[in-house]
């Protein structure tokens, strides 16, 4: 098993040989990122980019499991995921709740179905919704998960010519995470053979610059999981898409009047809402939140509309 570390400037330090659950491993070091703003793309930025924002159904649960301790009313969520036509190669975030979450969900997510009920057609799996944009699995370079929560995990080793993009410490904590969130983790989704995972270092690779060009970006936001990250994903025509994923799962998470409902730091969780709230306003990027029904509904929707 061969493993390459980098320095901050990028260099090679060591090369070693050790194992990972799952299968292979590198490690990536942060690139130089360029400055953008609203409108214009920004400097540098490629032409031929579109972001497509998909959809594998909905969410049933509770209000107090999205905003922490705030009521038991009825409250359905989106669980989107997002593709990035990019010449360099496609890339896959997240890909929302895997197949079989539609096809058996008590035998595949076990008891958290009776706090968070997937409503997914088995045709939304982001398999099938990638064709549905001319995209085919092994069109697909990169999968880079935001996190591995269960409702995040549906393109792990689906599109066999990916790499996986994930952080260090989400990976290591998906495999033995605390009581209180392993519900949300569905080992048979992310451990899988012969996949190509590369990690990324926290703080240290922070805003890494996935093609070097300033398009997507990766921003360490621990607290809803210990290696969450969120994406500032930058178009030609339409500027700066801010996708927060569950670092705010809802508008009121941005706007600091509640805490989501799952969190493994509050701390940590409230500084890297502050942390999304600065790039947003130095950037003027549109923000998505994680899971908001009534924001989702204002954005463009694949597979008829996209952004570029």
């Amino acid at each position: 098993m061969k493993i390459v570390e980098f320095d901050a400037r990028g260099q090679k330090i060591e090369t070693d040989s050790r194992s990972v659950a799952g299968g292979r491993l590198s490690h990536l070091a942060p690139r130089p990122t360029l400055s953008v703003g609203r409108g214009g793309g920004g400097r540098g930025v490629r032409s031929d980019v579109q972001l497509y924002m998909f959809q594998t159904g909905t969410l049933r649960t509770k209000t107090k499991y999205i905003k922490m301790n705030q009521g038991e009313e009825d409250f359905e969520i989106p669980v989107p995921w997002f593709l990035i036509k990019h010449p360099k190669g496609n890339v896959v975030i997240d890909g929302g709740n895997a197949v079989e979450a539609a096809l058996d969900k008590r035998a595949h997510w076990g008891a958290v179905v009776d706090a968070y009920d997937p409503v997914m057609d088995p045709r939304d799996n982001c398999v099938d919704q990638c064709r549905s944009v001319g995209v085919r699995p092994e069109d697909v370079r990169y999968v880079v998960q935001s996190h591995l929560h269960l409702d995040h995990t549906g393109a792990v080793g689906r599109f066999p010519r990916a790499e996986h993009i994930v952080q260090r410490l989400e990976y290591e904590y998906a495999f033995d995470p605390d009581w209180f969130s392993a519900a949300a983790y569905i080992r048979a989704d992310f451990d899988r053979p012969n996949l190509t995972w590369k990690f990324l270092g926290g703080d240290y690779t922070d805003h890494f610059d996935l093609f070097g060009d300033g398009v997507i970006r990766m921003i360490f936001t621990p607290g809803h999981s210990p290696g969450h990250q969120s994406f500032l994903v930058t178009l030609p025509n339409s500027g700066p898409i801010l996708l927060a994923i569950d670092a705010a799962y809802t508008m009121d998470h941005w706007e600091n009047k509640a805490l989501p409902g799952l969190v493994t730091s509050s701390v940590d969780a409230v500084h890297s809402v502050a942390k999304l709230r600065k790039i947003a306003a130095d950037s003027n990027a549109l923000v998505v939140a994680g899971h908001d029904p009534d924001l989702w509904r204002t954005f463009r929707k694949a597979p008829s509309a996209f952004y570029d």
